[in-house]
Parts: structure tokens; C-alpha cells; sequence
């Protein structure tokens, strides 16, 4: 027999592509009517240039340029995004992504400077300082029953100014600025291999085999989540600790290894941004990197699928790279930050929109159900 074919809009994939198109409409026309208010005359052009972004140029070399530099800004935000919807999948909220990210990038940096070892020590040395932290956190529920998002957050703080002091040290920061000192120039082994990919972005240096490496990772973790058995484990002790307890999984396990990996996926991020040249970490830095933060939106933009976020973080980083092109005469500087921050907060609506799409069809399901008749009265003896 054949099955009863479905139509588009009930697959889950769409209804999630559609929540999240509608997300991205709203933060664009709310960006659209902040524009209006402060200056009506250059808001069309202002939007517009955001959309854009490396597309305003007209040279297809500054194009392919600046699109190759979206893509490395891009990779670490997917990494994020990753380690976000990871530990979410599990039952678990892992704010502290952004802390971890910033302790890959301690770690990285650190091993590249200061002990001058090659690219793929380094990245793996993010991913053990990301897993360390994460692994913290996991220990705090599991043991003393500390939330998550609670010790997520502490340990932001704390990972920022640890990061600041190991940064300074002589050897890793550049004595004649606040940055550390650039890895092209003081070790070259540092960096991440090109193999000829920045020959397809009109010879940009910063792109590196970090791009393919952040598909992959994201690739590995749906295999992971969806086909295997220890993903199943790590899912069925974040639906109900209890019942994983009492199923024979040893939930405690899982729980830290969920936020250990989390953590290592977003201290990966940091390997991913930093060894790619394209810019230097700033001691004197008062606030957790934004990059962690942002994993969240693009995470629930993606519908909280590793495929869905590839797309999601590079939209993001679209919008956020476009932003700095505004006419800065017509807005202030941070106007631009202030249109990505509205597109990412609306990017949590997605969940929302997604019930009322499934609320709309349920109804329409109701109102297609034919009525029953009401039965008539029995016939007289």
C-alpha cells in the first residue's frame, strides 16, 4: 500500500524553516522601524547595506574577500552553536559556552605562543581547556545539585579575567599594545592549514581548513545525537534523570560528559577564530566575548539542529558583518549592533512561531473532522 502523502507544511523541517524565517522578518522590520526613527532618510539604505554586506562591493575580488572572512567568523559561531544545542539536546542549558570559548582561546593561544606548537596541538589544548570547564559545571549539578546556568555564569567571569592574566605573560602579549602577538609572524606551524582554500576567496590569508572542519564537527554531532546509542543515553538521562538512573545508565556520567563535550566544542570555536590569523586577543577586555552568546540565537535559529545551524550561524554573521557597513554619518557606530541584537532576540521566537504554525494546523484539523449526527429518538413499540 502506498503511504498518504504529507504536505510540506506539516514536516517538522519546514514548520522549523518557517518559525525561523518569521523570526528573521520581524528583527528586520523592528530594525527597519528603528531606522525610521532616527533618521527616515538614509533607513532603506541602512537595511539594505546589512542585507548586503560584502555584496556592495563591486569588484567580484573584495566579494569573494570579504565573503571568505564571513565564512572564518562564521566557523567559530557554528562551534558555539554546537555546543549550545549539544548540551540542550541533553536537557541542560549551557550559558556557559561563552566562558569555554574564552578558555579554548586562552589555551590556544597560550600553546602557540608561548610553547610554539603546532596548529593541531593547539586545538587540542582549547578543546581539553573547554572540556575542563564544561566538566566543572557537570560536576556542580551532579554532586551539589548547582544549576547550570547559575555555575555557567560565574565561570564566565572568572574563565575572562583567568584568561586576561595568563595572556599577559611575557612572550604571548605584544609589549607595545594590549593584544597578544600575532601567530603569522611568530609561529608560523600555529596556524591552521590552508590547502589552497584562500585561493577560492581571492587569496584572503585568514581562510583556512577551519570551514570544513566546524561542517564536519557539526555533521559528527547529529551523527552522534540521532544514530548512536551513547547519544541515545545522553538524550534519555536529559528527558528524566530518574528513569535513566533506574534504567541501569549511569546518569552522573552522562551528565558531565554531556557538558565536558559541550565545552570542548566551544573551546574548539576559539582554535577555529584565532589560529586562523585574522585577529588578536585583547587583555585589557572587560567583557565575555560575544561569540558564546550569539550560539544561542543561532542554535535555536537552526531549530536546534546541528544541519539547520550551519545556515543560521552563517545568516548571523552576515547581518553582524553587514551591520558595520552603515553610513555612520546618518546613526552612531553602534547602530549596527543594535539591528544584530534585535535580529538574534528575535531568533528565541522560533520555538513560538513553530507551536502556533502546529496550533493553526490542529484547529484546521478539527474544522475538516466531519460532525456527527445526533442519533434520533427510538421508533414507537
Amino acid at each position: 500500500m502506498k503511504k498518504e502523502r504529507t504536505s510540506l507544511i506539516r514536516r517538522e523541517g519546514v514548520q522549523t524553516l518557517l518559525a525561523s524565517l518569521l523570526c528573521v522578518l520581524g528583527g528586520l522590520f523592528i530594525g527597519f522601524l528603528v531606522l525610521l526613527i532616527i533618521e527616515p532618510k538614509g533607513a532603506f539604505e541602512a537595511i539594505t547595506v546589512i542585507l548586503k554586506n560584502f555584496f556592495k562591493f563591486s569588484s567580484s575580488r573584495s566579494q569573494l574577500k570579504y565573503l571568505g572572512q564571513t565564512l572564518v567568523r562564521t566557523a567559530p559561531l557554528l562551534m558555539c552553536s554546537l555546543s549550545v544545542l549539544f548540551a540542550y539536546k541533553v536537557g541542560m542549558f549551557n550559558i556557559g559556552a561563552a566562558g569555554q570559548y574564552v578558555a579554548g582561546a586562552c589555551a590556544t593561544l597560550f600553546f602557540a605562543l608561548y610553547f610554539k606548537a603546532p596548529w593541531w596541538v593547539c586545538v587540542l589544548a582549547a578543546m581539553a581547556a573547554g572540556a575542563f570547564l564544561g566538566a566543572i559545571s557537570g560536576g556542580l549539578k551532579t554532586f551539589c545539585n548547582v544549576n547550570v546556568v547559575i555555575s555557567g555564569i560565574m565561570l564566565n567571569w572568572i574563565t575572562l579575567y583567568i584568561t586576561n592574566m595568563v595572556l599577559s605573560t611575557d612572550g604571548v602579549k605584544n609589549p607595545m599594545s594590549p593584544y597578544t602577538i600575532q601567530i603569522r609572524g611568530n609561529n608560523p606551524q600555529g596556524l591552521l592549514p590552508q590547502l589552497g582554500l584562500q585561493n577560492l576567496f581571492g587569496n584572503e590569508k585568514s581562510v583556512t581548513i577551519a570551514i570544513p572542519l566546524a561542517i564536519i564537527m557539526a555533521i559528527i554531532v547529529w551523527v552522534v545525537l540521532n544514530k548512536t546509542k551513547f547519544g541515545y543515553e545522553l538524550r534519555a538521562t536529559g528527558y528524566n534523570f530518574h528513569a535513566a538512573k533506574y534504567s541501569g545508565m549511569k546518569e552522573r556520567r552522562n551528565i558531565i560528559l554531556t557538558m565536558a563535550i559541550s565545552g570542548a566544542l566551544a573551546g574548539m570555536g576559539a582554535a577555529l577564530l584565532y589560529l586562523t590569523g585574522i585577529e588578536e586577543w585583547e587583555t585589557t577586555i572587560s567583557s565575555v566575548p560575544a561569540m558564546g552568546f550569539n550560539g544561542i540565537a543561532v542554535a535555536f535559529l537552526g531549530g536546534l539542529s546541528p544541519i539547520g545551524s550551519i545556515l543560521s550561524a552563517f545568516f548571523i554573521q552576515h547581518i553582524t558583518l553587514g551591520g558595520s557597513y552603515v553610513d555612520t554619518t546618518h546613526y552612531c557606530a553602534q547602530i549596527s549592533s543594535l539591528i544584530s541584537s534585535l535580529i538574534i532576540f528575535l531568533c528565541a521566537f522560533v520555538g513560538f512561531f513553530r507551536y502556533a504554525i502546529q496550533s493553526h494546523l490542529r484547529r484546521k484539523d478539527e474544522a475538516a473532522k466531519p460532525k456527527l449526527e445526533p442519533k434520533k429518538g427510538g421508533s414507537n413499540a
